[in-house]
């Protein structure tokens, strides 16, 4: 577990700079972003993702690793903008604030990750990446229709926790594309 939380913590840092670096190159205008656009344009990456996994070839020369990683970060403003609720114009939030909003969600989320690697004994480790690619997708269908409910369910978790099992699902994939 000890070499779960090392690799864990390498890739949020990777994807926290990408963040980073957009965030000073576009400031914080997916403020304007509705749950269900961060859920399509999450969807849009998965989806590409499975089709070159499929065709085993891409055209845009853009890997899937960072396809991944934009999974990883849409996840999490996704969540952030949940906690905020979604702003009407695009304001400008103070980099070191959003910065805090990143790593808030990103702890829930490692946490999240020890506790279900602890009932599932690190399953993810035995897995294919497009089998998390596939879960990513499953987990995508079910926020929709949590979307077309308009947030209701009866027996089912929310949004913000399937959000928070694309996340670890897309971290896990970017550990086993790292070896």
């Amino acid at each position: 577990m000890n070499n779960t939380l090392l690799e864990y913590d390498s890739i949020i840092k990777k994807c926290e700079d990408i963040f980073a670096n957009k965030m000073k190159d576009y400031g914080s205008a997916w403020r304007i972003l509705r749950i269900s656009s961060l859920t399509d344009q999450i969807f849009i990456k998965a989806q590409r993702i499975r089709n070159i996994e499929s065709k085993g070839v891409m055209k845009v020369d853009e890997g899937i690793f960072n396809e991944f990683v934009g999974i990883v970060n849409y996840a999490i403003i996704g969540l952030i903008q949940l906690d905020l609720g979604v702003s009407e114009q695009s304001e400008d939030l103070e980099f070191q604030s959003v910065m805090k909003m990143f790593s808030k969600q990103t702890f829930i989320s490692k946490n999240l990750m020890i506790d279900k690697n602890h009932d599932y004994g690190e399953a993810w480790r035995d897995m294919r990446v497009s089998s998390l690619t596939d879960l990513i997708l499953q987990k995508l269908l079910r926020v929709k229709q949590i979307e077309d409910n308009n947030g209701n369910t009866l027996i089912s978790e929310g949004v913000d926790a399937n959000y928070l099992d694309m996340l670890n699902y897309a971290v896990f994939a970017l550990i086993k594309l790292s070896k």
